[in-house]
């Protein structure tokens, strides 16, 4: 009976455990250093093409972590520049290729409608591995595919630290 009891107790605090260790997560996510690195090397990458861009990356949460805005870039740039790293780390893709997967799916087109949400190219999600910790989002470069472009060359920046 003592045998029983005790394998009964064991059973179940091994059981608990494991649930336990489901319910806790551990996460990567984007620190305030590794932000303002990506949006300072975002608007320099712009800068260097002559466009004045704004830049905001945001947590895997889609929470603003920093903002970078060019000397003349256009007061419409800080409210697209958000909204684009939002969709992006909220879709955990690129906001250019979600656009595209709308074109190509009218069925999906709703998605616009989810708020905070921009389908235009210039959000891209930063990643280690394959996990999603953030994302940036560029507006004010003539053009989304160079917002992304700009996004693109703030990551490959901090590649290094990505690891």
């Amino acid at each position: 009976m003592r045998f029983s009891t005790f394998a009964s107790v064991l059973m179940l605090s091994v059981t608990a455990s494991g649930v336990n260790a489901q319910a806790v997560r551990v996460e990567k996510n984007m620190s305030l250093e590794l932000a303002t690195k990506i949006a300072a090397a975002t608007v320099a990458a712009c800068s260097a093409d002559k466009f004045n861009v704004t830049a905001t990356v945001v947590d895997r949460a889609g929470s603003v972590r920093a903002v970078q805005r060019a000397d003349n870039a256009g007061p419409h740039t800080l409210a697209a520049s958000q909204a684009k790293a939002f969709t992006s780390a909220s879709g955990k893709n690129t906001t250019l290729a979600m656009w595209e997967g709308v074109q190509k799916n009218p069925a999906a087109a709703n998605v616009a409608l989810i708020p905070g949400y921009l389908l235009l190219g210039g959000g891209v999600p930063v990643k280690v591995g394959d996990e999603v910790i953030g994302a940036v989002g560029v507006g004010g470069a003539p053009g989304g595919h160079l917002d992304e472009k700009c996004a693109m060359a703030g990551i490959a920046s901090v590649q290094e630290l990505l690891k």
